[in-house]
């Protein structure tokens, strides 16, 4: 017969009912640079996502976009400008430049910016835990996109998927998300110019959204948006506003109706152990500029050889 072992209660004794479990905040990463508010916190947990205004200064978004120009626009999809791709994705969807911080100083600064580095490593986390075993952060994509009139992308992702890469978590008073996304507007982007759209708390969706379509919005000559779907809001920016959201939110865009090119910068931040998303490998180069935090963020871990093996 088993018996049970009851503890006596006193004044000194908590029930396990009642333990506290919550971890302490973790520490800042970059002391001095700007740090979440607690509404924002509160704000990124209930939306999945939060507005940071003015996080890029005017001179850093022209320098943004004077690098951007100097890429040229002949540049074939699948094609390369030194060590930037041109993604090979349908035309509906506009330009894409992958691994753009090898473009230049102008992005180059952007990968462990003070306007949001503490904001991503608070809401990635993994502070004092095996997801920090080779540093704070990994960036496994990173891209400018160009989209003119008419131009767009299909809403997508949300919590219902559970994709662990993706994923938005909150335990025991600390942020564990997947992957927490920077977007930067690098044009003003209003109604008409083609804006982000997302759907506030789809984060913590348990059901796929109904009017979600399957691979038939994404194919070449398609042209789907996330215009008209149920829940879903424009996100207006002005030139050097981010949007940071963890990437379970639903997200899309609005479709371009208006001259002109909406530009964005997009930055993908997750857990040290991370790989990126398309296989790129940062060049050594660009490394080798880099200070040694952003060093860390852009390549974490470095596979290990024979001393006699020589790398490819």
């Amino acid at each position: 017969m088993l018996s049970v072992i009851v503890a006596p209660m006193n004044s000194t004794t908590t029930s396990p009912l009642h333990t506290d479990l919550t971890n302490p905040p973790p520490a800042v990463l970059v002391p001095g640079a700007r740090v979440p508010t607690k509404m924002e916190e509160y704000l990124f947990d209930l939306q999945g996502f939060i507005v940071l205004r003015g996080a890029l200064s005017p001179g850093e978004v022209a320098a943004c976009n004077e690098t951007i120009d100097r890429i040229p626009r002949a540049t074939p999809r699948n094609g390369w400008c030194g060590h930037v791709h041109r993604e090979d994705h349908p035309e509906h969807r506009g330009i894409s430049y992958q691994q753009i911080y090898e473009a230049g100083p102008a992005f180059e600064r952007l990968i462990d910016h003070p306007s949001w580095i503490n904001y991503v490593s608070l809401f990635v986390g993994g502070h004092d835990t095996f997801d920090w075993h080779h540093g704070p952060l990994f960036i496994d994509e990173n891209f400018v996109n160009l989209r003119g009139p008419g131009e767009s992308i299909p809403l997508h992702s949300g919590g219902h998927t559970g994709t662990l890469r993706t994923q938005f978590r909150y335990y025991n008073g600390r942020f564990h998300c997947g992957q927490v996304n920077i977007l930067a507007g690098l044009t003003n982007i209003g109604p008409g110019d083609g804006a982000t759209m997302v759907i506030p708390g789809s984060h913590k969706a348990n059901i796929k959204h109904p009017q979600f379509g399957g691979s038939e919005v994404w194919g070449e000559g398609k042209g789907a948006s996330a215009d008209g779907i149920a829940g879903a809001v424009e996100v207006h920016l002005a030139a050097g506003d981010v949007i940071l959201f963890v990437d379970a939110t639903c997200h899309g865009s609005a479709r371009r109706v208006r001259e002109g090119e909406r530009r964005t910068c997009v930055f993908r931040y997750g857990p040290s152990w991370g790989n990126f998303r398309w296989g790129y490998e940062p060049s050594d180069a660009l490394v080798e500029r880099l200070n040694p935090l952003a060093k860390k963020i852009v390549r974490p871990q470095q596979g290990l050889r024979p001393p006699d093996v020589a790398r490819p």
